[in-house]
């Protein structure tokens, strides 16, 4: 969890800013950024717990389709996706 923890908290204003960012430009055309919003929320709680992430990542995972990226966003939705992935990633090896 160390990994991931050191990851996520490097990136954490980065991602706080973008998963809000996200959800003003981007919340009409796909409303599911209000869910990566509240479960990376969710996230960074659990990780403050030091609770078992792999639920959350689960819930991410499908909230984005396996991050999928869709065509029509800008590279802030693309770097919030590629984020979380990686950090869903380093999880899986732990």
């Amino acid at each position: 969890m160390t990994a991931v923890k050191d990851y996520l908290d490097e990136r954490q204003e980065k991602l706080e800013f973008f998963t809000k960012a996200i959800t003003n430009a981007h919340g009409k055309n796909h409303p599911e950024v209000f869910d990566v919003r509240d479960e990376y929320v969710k996230l960074q709680l659990a990780l403050d717990a030091k609770d078992n992430l792999d639920d959350n990542f689960a819930e991410l995972r499908q909230t984005t389709n396996n991050y999928a990226i869709p065509n029509d966003v800008c590279p802030v939705f693309e770097a919030t996706y590629h984020m979380l992935e990686t950090a869903d990633a380093i999880n899986a090896q732990a």
